[in-house]
């Protein structure tokens, strides 16, 4: 199994899991009289037996992250964090940028000559070439990633 399939399952797994508690929860108290739509011991079973399977699939692909090389970026679970701090830094740069233009701010023109004038505080065309750079290398690291999903097969 590729790597890419184990993370395929591990999100249907996640998935699967929150349905289920979805489904334990409307139908653990019921009614005196009354017949719950479904078997609330029977559905915490069966999320037991899929949580087992989803840390087997987490241990594995930990495993594998840990011990692949992604060339100069060291091993996948660093090209792994480097991809989310990249990503953490586009979104507080581009957040300061957009503060900065007063984008999203209603009414920061101003209407009469009494009114304060607002300015910006950071220069918003070198937060946008920066959040330019930072998106392009969120890319390129991600296709990196994304190819050795692919290529490499999940580890025992």
């Amino acid at each position: 199994m590729k790597l890419a399939e184990a993370l395929a399952e591990r999100a249907e797994a996640t998935r699967r899991v929150e349905q289920l508690r979805s489904r334990i929860v409307g139908n653990a108290r019921h009614q005196e009289g009354e017949t719950p739509a479904e078997d609330a011991a029977r559905l915490l079973a069966e999320v037991g037996e899929v949580l087992d399977t989803l840390e087997t699939l987490i241990r594995r692909i930990n495993r594998t992250n840990a011990a692949v090389r992604l060339g100069s970026d060291g091993t996948l679970t660093d090209a792994l964090a480097r991809r989310d701090v990249l990503r953490l830094r586009h979104a507080v740069v581009t957040a300061a940028a957009d503060a900065a233009a007063g984008t999203g701010e209603r009414g920061y023109g101003r209407q009469l000559r009494s009114e304060l004038v607002m300015l910006s505080a950071l220069p918003v065309a070198d937060l946008r070439r920066q959040a330019d750079v930072l998106a392009r290398e969120i890319r390129e690291i991600d296709v990196r990633i994304q190819r050795a999903n692919w290529e490499v097969g999940l580890l025992d």
